[in-house]
């Protein structure tokens, strides 16, 4: 396997870590790394996953061959709601090997593949798996995502937490700027963010996704 698989989770459902994943796959491919997007599960979509349409549109490539091919979105559920519970309203069992060889296949034709989860990292994929589980079982370094919103710090310090618990590797925690909040919490919210990677993850990079247009 030559490229490197990033799993990109949010510290809760609206972190904003669709626009990060399409912002970091922009910014990676302009500097060189040849770098795909792939959506864990899609759910609340009938065809098409609107989070990888999303990429796609901040990276300003339109779908590509493995778009159409389904390997950046390999399982779909059509109810809205956590993996193991959209696979049991559309009676489909969830297929992780599925999954699995379709982030492999990217991971032979790109540098890197941002791996974006569903909801944060504790969200059940199965009645006996957490995303959090899948993702250390395979040693996928993690991007998290969070926000300077109300309650960002607390759902950031308890993911953290567990991804430390589980003795997994924080490749980076990325700050999403939208929507704009009150600016005194977002320079606070930053500032402390800062100061735990210094203290609690000093190989961890800190990032920042700047409010865009698209």
């Amino acid at each position: 396997m030559s490229g490197k698989i990033y799993f990109v989770s949010g510290i809760d459902t609206d972190a904003g870590k669709s626009f990060a994943t399409g912002f970091l796959a922009r910014e990676w491919n302009r500097s060189g790394v040849r770098t795909i997007t792939q959506k864990l599960v899609q759910t609340g979509n009938a065809d098409l996953s609107d989070d990888i349409l999303l990429h796609r549109k901040i990276m300003g490539t339109g779908l590509l061959p493995e778009d159409i091919a389904r390997l950046t979105m390999p399982e779909i559920y059509t109810f809205p709601a956590s993996p193991h519970l959209a696979a049991k309203i559309d009676r489909r069992p969830l297929d992780l090997r599925k999954i699995a060889e379709a982030t492999a296949q990217l991971a032979e034709r790109y540098d890197a593949v941002l791996l974006e989860g569903a909801g944060g990292l504790m969200v059940p994929l199965t009645e006996s798996m957490l995303s959090i589980d899948y993702v250390r079982e395979r040693g996928y370094p993690v991007i998290l995502v969070t926000s300077g919103k109300l309650g960002s710090i607390n759902h950031t310090l308890l993911s953290l937490e567990a991804l430390k618990t589980r003795g997994m590797k924080l490749h980076s925690l990325v700050y999403n700027m939208f929507p704009k909040g009150n600016p005194m919490i977002q320079q606070d919210s930053e500032a402390y963010f800062r100061a735990v990677l210094v203290r609690d993850w000093p190989g961890a990079e800190f990032q920042i996704v700047p409010v865009m247009d698209i």
